[in-house]
Parts: structure tokens; C-alpha cells; sequence
């Protein structure tokens, strides 16, 4: 087993909804987590699928909540499609969306919930510069972007970071790993190592 707890990151676009609400979860399960979007904007759902309300990284949680009950019409959109709950769960575990791009801090994990983001954070890792050659397990697990499907990939993403926390030898057993996971979960999961 590791001498330390796994340092994860989890990553999707906007840093609201799936990598949210698996740092939820993880964080309860003491994992020593932290989760990023790698997109230029923070999107939400607007008033309609091509008005998404956008904002930017630097933008709070309160702030994004604040500005959509603001907008709220008389349809109660966005109690409705969950985003102010969402919302109100993201400002209770931190302050503000981060960009991974802009996270130097090391992971042994990094998880993303879909191959776009994958690619760009191995974009990312590839692009930097390496110093200390600490491996780092790039992993793709593909969440549709939903709150019931959110809620279901974070558990499997946190089964999947108890499962290699008690791995021997983590370099070696990853692959098998994966593979049981990919029967289990009837999902693909991508995984590459990159270098710090």
C-alpha cells in the first residue's frame, strides 16, 4: 500500500458537476482529494441548450448562485434542473472553480470524466516541463454530465481510489485493476502514465 493517502484530482469541463460531486464523496472518505475543470469557461445550463450562462474561472460559487437566482424566472429553472443545489453543494466544499491547467501540485490520480478532458490534461502533463519524474496514473472514467449519472460515477470513482489505495504495487496492478472495473461497470475507462 502506498506510505501516503492517494493525492487525486478529479477533472471534467466546468469543475460544478461531476468532478464536484465525486470530491464530495471522496473527501468524506478521507481521500486527500482536489478537483479542477479544464475548459477556458465555467458553463452552466441556461434558459436554453445554446444560452448557457458562462463564466469565469475566478467566479465564486456564491457568486454563480447569487447571479442565477437573480435570473430565475417564474419557471424556477434552475431549482428545477438542480443546478442551484448543485451550487449550493460546490460552495460548501470550496470557494471557487479551479483550472487544472493552472494547478502545479503533484497527484498520483488524476481521474477525468470524459476523453475530451482527458486529452487535455495529458495535453497538459505532456506540455510541462518534468522535474521530479513521479509518475502520475491519468485514468478516464466517461460520466454523462447529469446529476443522477454524476452521483453514480462518483461512487464508482471512489471504489476505483479504495481499490488502488490497497494495491501493493500500484504500477503493476493498475492494468488488471482497470480491466475488472471495465467488466464490472460495462464502461470503457482510458488510462495512460505521465511523468512530473
Amino acid at each position: 500500500m502506498p506510505s501516503h493517502p492517494l493525492r487525486v484530482a478529479v477533472v471534467c469541463s466546468s469543475n460544478q458537476n461531476r468532478s464536484m460531486e465525486a470530491h464530495n464523496i471522496l473527501s468524506k472518505r478521507g481521500f486527500d482529494v482536489r478537483s479542477f475543470g479544464t475548459g477556458t469557461h465555467v458553463k452552466l445550463p441556461g434558459p436554453a441548450p445554446d444560452k448557457p450562462n458562462v463564466y469565469d474561472f475566478k467566479t465564486t460559487y456564491e457568486q454563480m448562485y447569487n447571479d442565477l437566482v437573480r435570473k430565475e424566472d417564474k419557471a424556477l429553472v434552475y431549482t428545477q434542473n438542480g443546478i442551484l443545489h448543485m451550487l449550493d453543494r460546490n460552495k460548501r466544499i470550496k470557494a471557487r472553480p479551479e483550472r487544472f491547467q493552472n494547478c502545479k501540485d503533484q497527484f498520483d490520480l488524476v481521474i477525468t470524466c470524459e476523453e475530451r478532458v482527458y486529452d487535455q490534461v495529458l495535453e497538459d502533463l505532456n506540455s510541462r516541463e518534468q522535474e521530479t519524474f513521479q509518475p502520475v496514473h491519468v485514468i478516464n472514467v466517461d460520466i454523462q454530465d447529469n446529476h443522477e449519472e454524476a452521483t453514480l460515477g462518483a461512487f464508482l470513482i471512489c471504489e476505483l481510489c479504495q481499490c488502488i489505495q490497497h494495491t501493493d504495487d500500484m504500477e503493476n496492478e493498475m492494468d488488471e485493476l482497470l480491466q475488472e472495473f471495465e467488466e464490472k461497470s460495462s464502461r470503457p475507462f482510458l488510462h495512460t502514465v505521465c511523468f512530473y
